[in-house]
């Protein structure tokens, strides 16, 4: 950890006394930018890109060398977990995800593979970690991530997008104990994939729950919560963040994870989230996507905002991934805003 060039991050998380915060986007690796465009333009589609060890890292460097920020986060998708456990899946362009074989019994999870012996099949994803800290240098930490369990059960049963994954919904209702087993397998593969990432070279770990908002309190305390705190408690080599998106009911429960960074989307006053959780714990966020359509003017006040109410033991980010179309001098505003904010005094 102390080989970081650039350990602002880790300091952070850390609870160590830092000039400013860290900065990096979630998505930055990605349509904002010409370079990744032009590479993924000559490939067959997004999966080659994932499978290209060489390429997954050179897309995963371009951000850092391009925007400066903090920390780089490895080119992947969620979804290599279903794939591994057996279900298999494409990226349509402009469409997502899609399955073309779904889970609809316990018969059918029965079936899957799970855990170190599925984990291991991602070979290639450790190949890219490898690929990747050779191009790195120790200049920024490497973030590895994987989907929450109940984000990947929800595309499993879903078989793609959907605004309010009422299949999967479903299941939980109608297929309790099939579900828990999948929640199961698909944590016990999560937990083997993210040690294995780990030993390659990550020195950062984000569970990424995206579609936590769609579940409401009971069922996120039944389907999800035991399943990130789990993950939360295997991995112990390296920092861990959790980040469930618009799961604002479920705070408290996240707050008490033993994960060492809470991340917030858009949604929450982050004055309100200090006021109810104090100044120790690090959150990462939160400003809005689509504040960086505004003017230049507009996004370092909003920044600045941001970064004010927070105070110190915060990550600055976006609160969701940066859109494909957000224009790429404006994510620079925003990287540069909080690369020149400064704290006030020592404590």
């Amino acid at each position: 950890m102390n080989s970081i060039k650039n350990d602002l991050l880790l300091k952070t998380i850390q609870g160590d006394f830092t000039q400013r915060p860290p900065v990096w986007l979630m998505r930055q690796a990605g349509r904002i930018l010409p370079q990744y465009r032009k590479i993924r333009n000559s490939l067959s589609g997004f999966k080659e890109l994932v499978q290209t060890p060489d390429l997954l890292a050179e897309v995963t460097v371009q951000p850092v060398d391009e925007l400066g920020v903090d920390a780089a986060i490895l080119f992947s998708d969620i979804l290599v977990i279903p794939e591994a456990m057996g279900l298999d899946y494409e990226l349509i362009e402009k469409k997502g995800p899609s399955f073309p074989v779904t889970i609809k019994s316990k018969a059918d999870v029965d079936r899957l593979l799970s855990g170190a012996a599925a984990a291991e099949k991602l070979g290639y994803v450790y190949d890219g970690i490898d690929h990747t800290k050779k191009a790195l240098e120790d200049r920024v930490p490497l973030i590895g991530f994987a989907g929450a369990p109940w984000t990947l059960l929800a595309y499993m049963i879903e078989g793609g997008g959907s605004k309010t994954f009422a299949q999967a919904k479903k299941f939980l209702y109608q297929e309790n104990v099939a579900a828990h087993e999948l929640l199961n397998k698909i944590t016990e593969t999560t937990i083997a994939y993210l040690k294995l990432k780990i030993k390659h070279g990550c020195n950062v770990i984000q569970v990424f729950d995206s579609w936590a908002g769609l579940l409401g309190p009971t069922l996120y305390a039944e389907f999800a919560i035991p399943y990130i705190k789990r993950i939360c408690k295997a991995i112990d080599e390296v920092p861990i963040i959790v980040f469930s998106k618009g799961a604002w009911f479920a705070i408290n429960d996240i707050a008490r994870l033993s994960c060492d960074v809470v991340g917030l989307d858009w949604n929450f006053n982050p004055a309100n989230a200090r006021a109810a959780f104090g100044n120790d714990l690090v959150f990462q966020g939160n400003l809005d996507p689509c504040c960086l359509y505004a003017p230049e003017a507009v996004i370092v006040e909003k920044t600045e905002e941001m970064l004010k109410a927070f105070g110190r033991n915060h990550i600055a980010n976006l609160g969701h991934g940066v859109y494909p179309d957000t224009p790429l001098d404006n994510v620079k505003v925003f990287v540069n805003t909080v690369k020149n904010y400064r704290y006030a005094g020592k404590s």
